[in-house]
Formats: C-alpha cells, structure tokens, sequence
C-alpha cells in the first residue's frame, strides 16, 4: 500500500492514543487525524492496522497531534466537522458544530410536521447560524421550507454561504444582530436558534481547546448566559406569525428561566424542555397559537 518506514497504523493509532491521553485530549482524536491524513473512511482504516505509514504521512500525523495538543481544536486543523452525516467546513470564525445542536434539528423536524402538517410555504430564520450546520440540515431535510439564517458576523456567513454551496441548499443569508434586520419587514413560521449561553463566570472551567480558540461571541451570553435569550424573546412578538413554532438549545439547567421569559410576553404559550441524550436540559420548544 505505502512505502514503509517501520510505523505501522496499529502503532501510530497507539502512541496518538497515549500522547493525547496524557495531555488531557480526547483519545479519538487520533484515529480522526489519521483518517484525514490517509484518506481513508473508519472501515479503511481499521481493515488495514498492519500497513505501514509513508514518513510524510507519519509527519503530517504527528503535527496534527501535536497541535491539538497545543489547543487547537482538531476540527479546525481538518477544516471540517460531520454534522448530520455531512461534513461542514469550519474555521475560526464559526463555533463549532456540535452533537448536541444534532438533537435540536432532530426535534425541529419532528415537531414541524407535527404541529403544522405540512412544510410547504412555511418560513424559517435559524439566527445566529455561524456554519449554517442547522440552516442548512432544515432545508435539505425539509426543501419545502423557506429558510433564512442570520448572523451577525461576517467571517461566518461567508463559511455559511461555502457550506449552503457545497451541499446545494438553498437559503438565504442575512448579516445582521438577531432578529433586528426583520422587525418590520417579515414574519416567520418558524424561528430556531443556538444563540450563545455559556455564563462568563464559567469559562474557566472550559477547556483551552474551547475558550482559547473559538469565537468567544458564539460562546458566551454574559453573566448568567441569558442574554442573548432575552434580546431574541422581546423581538419575537414583532417577527412572527399568529402560529408559531420556537427552537432554542440552552445549556444545562437554563430551562426554567427561559420558560419564564418567554411566558413574560407569551402567558399561553405551550412550553417543553427536552434533555438531550446525556440526560441535561438542552432543547426549548414553544408552541405559539
């Protein structure tokens, strides 16, 4: 297969493990950084342990691991997260993907079919998208919907704009602050967000692959990591239609409180606080009628 230089993949694989093991890294990261490095999917990979490594894959497969464990996230040294079965380019500029934002679409789509029947002629705004992971995974789940995802910062629309190219989906991108560009202008069936909700006085408590390198505006949401929640909750009632459907994720024990917030302005709104697979509060849904 390749020319060796004595490094098999079994031994490469072990020694990654290892190295990121004792650096407080995730051990997993090592069979992702050699994947890209080979070019190969997870079957590959693990149907050829006993091949040897070329030295220049060897060498690309070491800086990989060493610079994550410097801090980079490994997402952004391979330039791509797998978000519902797609990989989505990331960068600097946008928050990363995660599993978690995977159950929010998951619920999105199962309650949008539920609480409207149909999706034709229905209008989404995702708000604050960064990669457009959830603008995107609508539409192409959903093409009947019209979706908008907004963002406030330009880096990441442009990374959300290669995404909706690179998988054809068509949306429509918008920089702007929430749901500001709008108020006046447009109504939505449908309003979905992973908007910011670590509280500041967390962040030491995150990792340095966390804080150190992705975009603090997608991370934090002041001291108590609600204010971002409250901003969209006031605009709510000038950009959606008489029914509506509400998507936010929120970080773990937030469910209360956004339930009261939004309940200030909508006291007959139908509120559900879901947990996500790890059993921690993680997806608000509100029916709007």
């Amino acid at each position: 297969m390749k020319q060796a230089d004595g490094k098999y993949i079994f031994e490469a694989l072990n020694w990654a493990s290892s190295f990121l093991e004792e650096h407080g890294r995730e051990k997993n990261v090592s069979e992702l950084a050699l994947r890209h490095v080979l070019k190969m999917g997870r079957t590959r990979l693990l149907l050829n342990l006993r091949e040897k490594l070329s030295l220049s894959e060897w060498f690309a497969f070491q800086k990989l691991i060493y610079q994550h464990v410097d801090g980079t996230p490994i997402q952004y040294l391979l330039g791509y997260e797998e978000f519902f079965g797609r990989k989505f380019v990331v960068n600097p500029d946008v928050l990363i993907p995660r599993p978690e934002t995977e159950e929010l679409v998951l619920g999105m789509l199962e309650r949008v079919k539920k609480y409207f029947g149909t999706c034709q002629g229905l209008d989404c705004i995702d708000i604050g998208t960064g990669s457009g992971a959830i603008a995107i995974t609508l539409k192409l789940e959903m093409p009947e919907l019209n979706v908008i995802a907004s963002d406030v910062s330009k880096g990441a629309l442009v990374i959300a704009e290669e995404n909706a190219k690179r998988f054809g989906a068509d949306i429509q991108l918008v920089e702007g602050d929430l749901l500001e560009p709008f108020i006046g202008k447009k109504r939505f069936d449908i309003i979905v967000s992973n908007p910011p909700y670590i509280p500041l006085s967390d962040r030491g408590s995150l990792s340095t692959v966390v804080k150190d390198h992705e975009p603090p505006s997608a991370l934090f949401g002041g001291l108590d990591g609600l204010d971002f929640y409250r901003k969209i909750i006031q605009q709510l009632p000038h950009v959606i239609k008489e029914k509506a459907l509400i998507g936010f994720e929120i970080g773990s024990g937030q469910g209360q409180a956004i339930r009261e917030l939004v309940r200030e302005l909508f006291p007959l709104i139908d509120i559900e606080i879901v947990n996500d697979i790890n059993g921690k509060e993680r997806m608000v849904y509100g029916y709007i009628e």
